[in-house]
């Protein structure tokens, strides 16, 4: 199993932005540091408490300053933006990275930003569907372009010069582009199917209780059969909010006070996928009523939390419940105590993982 991360991310309102985004900064050096091998961060633009607004800039603010970890978007809300701006910049920064990137995609979950771009009564799914297939026939055709959807039309035949290049949308540095990878957000995901009938991989989000986790991998695979392809557990990625620290009591106290930045969290999150509806998300039984979601609920059935040992046992029991999965994404969560933050990054990779390795016969 290969350890990365995922950091949406979510701090306290009215932290400085240059604090936010330096110490976002820090968590992906220091898990490259640790040998994540992935770390994505997700982008909005109407939010206080989740200070990247562009995940493309954010990550290459990063490539200098890391040397092996990949990086990716988690993910690009295609309906928020323009399919050729996505395509150029996108091959801008997979050269940029020299192939160091992954491309997550999504229809965007924050209602506030669809709102604010216009989207809120519009078929998202739709938009994601059309800008894909725009940015892949931007990348795999050539110029003059002429395409034509609901959403957009995109075309340079009246101003193209193809003698001196005008009018060419770059292709990525990977071939033929970069990975994809879309979030399971929802149980029973439908996506997923789609995603992975078309050769996509897929992250099942951080605040999906397992059982609603287990019912990703069936509908991958059915995706996967559908273009005669075994799946394989490596495209799986799972997303675990997770505390690890030397002592228990500690650790208690970090991952579930009411003042914590776990607790801090999920009171967010919690607040606005109730309100918008997503109450389920949270729901073991699915007929309750939404008064049985808490914050307090969702932190003890989200955050894995402990020493290296007991954090371990609790991955390897997760794996059983779930399936097995490619990677763990440790979602990234505001250092409220920076100590205890890294320290919790150092013991998961150094202590917990070869343990959990050991246990499932990896290394």
């Amino acid at each position: 199993m290969k350890l990365g991360s995922f950091a949406m991310p979510i701090h306290p309102i009215g932290r400085p932005l240059v604090e936010t985004l330096n110490e976002d900064r820090e968590f992906a050096i220091l898990a490259d540091k640790l040998g994540f091998t992935e770390a994505l961060f997700g982008e909005h633009l109407t939010d206080a408490a989740e200070t990247v607004t562009s995940s493309l800039i954010f990550i290459a603010w990063l490539l200098r300053e890391t040397k092996n970890i990949k990086l990716g978007a988690g993910t690009l809300n295609l309906p928020n933006h323009h399919p050729v701006m996505v395509a150029g910049e996108v091959a801008m920064i997979d050269h940029m990275s020299e192939g160091r990137f992954i491309m997550g995609i999504s229809p965007g979950g924050l209602m506030s930003d669809a709102e604010i771009f216009g989207n809120l009564d519009k078929d998202r799914n739709g938009m994601l569907v059309e800008s894909i297939n725009m940015i892949l026939d931007l990348w795999s055709k050539e110029p003059p372009y002429n395409l034509r959807g609901k959403y957009w039309d995109i075309s340079v035949e009246r101003t193209m010069m193809k003698e001196i290049g005008q009018g060419y949308v770059h292709k990525p540095y990977q071939k033929p582009h970069p990975p994809i990878v879309v979030t399971a957000v929802a149980p029973f995901s439908k996506g997923v199917t789609e995603a992975a009938a078309r050769g996509w991989d897929m992250i099942s989000a951080n605040f999906l209780l397992p059982q609603w986790v287990k019912t990703h991998w069936p509908n991958f695979v059915q995706g996967r059969e559908r273009i005669g392809m075994k799946a394989s557990p490596e495209s799986w990625r799972v997303a675990k909010s997770i505390f690890v620290c030397d002592d228990l009591k500690t650790a208690e106290r970090y991952a579930t006070d009411a003042n914590g930045p776990y607790h801090q969290y999920y009171q967010s999150l919690v607040y606005k996928l109730v309100k918008g509806g997503r109450a389920n998300l949270f729901k073991k039984d699915q007929k309750a009523p939404d008064s049985v979601v808490t914050t307090e609920q969702a932190v003890k059935d989200l955050v894995i939390w402990g020493t290296p040992d007991k954090v371990a046992d609790e991955i390897l029991k997760l794996r059983e419940e779930i399936g097995a999965f490619g990677t763990l994404y440790y979602a990234g969560h505001d250092w409220q105590d920076k100590a205890l933050a890294q320290r919790s990054m150092v013991l998961l990779a150094e202590k917990v993982m070869p343990k959990v390795n050991a246990a499932i016969g990896e290394n």
